[in-house]
This record gives structure tokens, sequence and C-alpha cells, in this order.
């Protein structure tokens, strides 16, 4: 059974600039992290160029669905019948995407299938990560 989950999703960012295209954007959750989910977008997608990857926990992103969700470097909260909004706070500024409900829901889904909402802490080998830190020490 594999550990990890990608899904790729469309991202639709909000700009001054009318219809601005979709975007290609992952989502990831990878069970060796079992409290985090990651979305990646492509350099070609991105000011800086580069691929930038956001790093937030499953929680957020699933509460968010249902109402306004966040304080710090990404919000979420739904919009409309079936849209999902991001927001990533950078030093730089402020990315605003748009995602479809239903991929973000299918998604958790599948992550609640290889870890089951509330039994994360069981993921977590932490025996084996205190015996790696002590080794080095």
């Amino acid at each position: 059974m594999s550990t990890v989950i990608e899904q790729p999703v469309e991202a639709r960012l909000v700009a001054a600039a009318p219809r601005m295209p979709n975007i290609p954007a992952t989502l990831h959750y990878d069970r060796d992290d079992p409290f985090a989910v990651r979305m990646t977008f492509p350099a070609p997608a991105t000011l800086e160029g580069v691929d930038v990857c956001w790093t937030f926990a499953r929680e957020l992103l699933a509460a968010g669905l249902l109402g306004p969700e966040g304080h710090g470097d990404v919000r979420v909260r739904p919009y409309g019948y079936d849209r999902t909004v991001l927001e990533f706070h950078a030093p730089e500024g402020t990315a605003v995407v748009h995602v479809r409900s239903g991929e973000v829901r299918r998604f958790l889904e599948a992550t609640s299938e290889l870890v089951p909402t509330g039994l994360e802490h069981l993921q977590l080998r932490l025996d084996h990560e205190l015996a790696e830190l002590m080794r080095d020490a």
C-alpha cells in the first residue's frame, strides 16, 4: 500500500487581470507526516519561476471546506456552491486561488483512508526519531 497520495487539481488564481487561466497544482499527503498536506505550484505558474510548495495542516484544509479557517500564512474558506478559496500569505504578497471543493473532498477522503482523521498520532515514530537524534548527539 502506498504511503503517499498526490492529486493534481486545477487552481484559478484570483488577480486584477480578468479571467486568469487555470494553473496546475498538486495536493500531496505523506503518511510519514500525517498532520500535514502540501500544495505545490509548478515553476511556470509562479512569479519567481521556481516550484512553490506550501505546507499546512490537513485539519485546516478540511475545516476550510465548511467555514473560514486560518489566521496565519495559509487561510481556507468556502466560496459559492463548489469552490474553496486558499490564501497564501508571504512577505512578498498574497496569492489567492480557487479550487473545486469536490477535488479537495476527494483528496481528503483518500488521505483519511490512508490515515484516519484523529488517528494521525499512531503514525508518528517518536521512539525512532528520538533514537536518531540521540545517535547524532
